[in-house]
């Protein structure tokens, strides 16, 4: 009997790899994150499965050039980058792989807070160029207390809810937006629930852990970076479309807030000539939330599980359209 085919859009790790092998009758693009688009319409002309990254856009186009195609297996939490709206038309099904990096991505939350704030990079570059040797003032590199400040938090969710725990290690106030509030984790855990434009005038820390979509695309812009204090520190490890990019290399440079650390672009990959990465007041980091060696071969075989089962004719772990499933 022939296995089901499926095409992998992504170099996945040896975990991912070792599940499919004898399940599945799979190619890999090994060029890294994703194929070009015309290789990608090509190669998934006769699969069933489609394994992506977010860096691979799913939408018409592919559905229409995958007469076959049965699942679309996600190797990331955000699935942004798939039509899941016109998967479920077709009856496709749509997986991705929430939990497994969330650990590694409130690390990184955390880390751009410390980096940003104690202006790590700029200290770097000035050891490194010989600065130190020079001379040393007593103002060179002053940056912003983190321990006892309040962090503000937009959504709640799984990860929004690890860095709040980072946070309480450092003796930070927790505040919080979110659009359910959660009045167990504030009896529990001492969270303070605040409206939207409250928290930015509050805190001194804001960090985006929201989902992406309408109402949360672009929820960040001139006039919420003008509610901030002129002391305080943005950080984006969410989605780049949370902020709109152009208000906040203005804020950066005008003093409207004093700095911001980013994992994500409104488009990626950021171009190298983009304002954004000139300024020493904003940390900036290629998306690398999930970068851990953990958090990878979690991944690869989460999504290689979803896409095996799927294929098998097992319901996936991660299904993102369970009424496709339903309807099958």
């Amino acid at each position: 009997m022939a296995l089901p085919k499926a095409y992998v859009a992504v170099s996945i790790q040896e975990t991912g790899r070792v599940i499919l092998r004898g399940k599945i009758d799979f190619e890999i693009c090994e060029d890294g994150y994703a194929p070009s688009r015309s290789v990608l319409l090509d190669k998934v002309r006769d699969v069933e499965g489609l394994l992506t990254s977010v860096a691979v856009k799913v939408d018409k186009e592919v559905f229409d050039a995958a007469p076959k195609l049965k699942v679309v297996s996600n190797y990331a939490t955000g699935y942004d980058n798939i039509d899941v709206a016109e998967a479920t038309k077709r009856g496709i099904a749509v997986t991705n792989t929430p939990e497994v990096s969330m650990l590694s991505t409130a690390d990184l939350t955390f880390t751009l807070i410390l980096t940003t704030a104690r202006r790590i990079i700029e200290a770097n570059d000035y050891v490194r160029s010989g600065k130190w040797i020079i001379r040393r003032h007593p103002e060179d590199l002053v940056g912003r207390d983190v321990s006892g400040r309040t962090i503000g938090i937009i959504g709640i969710g799984r990860i929004g809810q690890l860095v709040a725990k980072r946070a309480q290690g450092f003796d930070m106030r927790v505040v919080y937006y979110d659009k359910f509030r959660r009045t167990d984790l504030e009896e529990q855990l001492g969270y303070e629930y605040m409206e939207l434009d409250d928290l930015l005038k509050e805190s001194d820390f804001v960090t985006l852990h929201s989902v992406l979509n309408d109402e949360t695309r672009g929820m960040i812009g001139e006039r919420e970076l003008k509610l901030m204090k002129s002391t305080a520190i943005l950080i984006n490890a969410g989605r780049g479309q949370f902020v709109d990019q152009e208000a906040l290399f203005k804020a950066c440079v005008e003093n409207w807030i004093w700095g911001a650390g980013l994992d994500v672009y409104a488009k990626e990959p950021v171009s190298p000539n983009d304002p954004i990465l000139k300024l020493p007041n904003i940390t900036t980091v290629p998306h690398i939330g999930a970068s851990t060696r953990i958090s990878r071969d979690a991944m690869a075989a989460r999504a290689a599980e979803n896409l095996t089962a799927a294929l098998n004719g097992t319901r996936p772990r991660d299904l993102l359209n369970p009424e496709v499933w339903a309807a099958g």
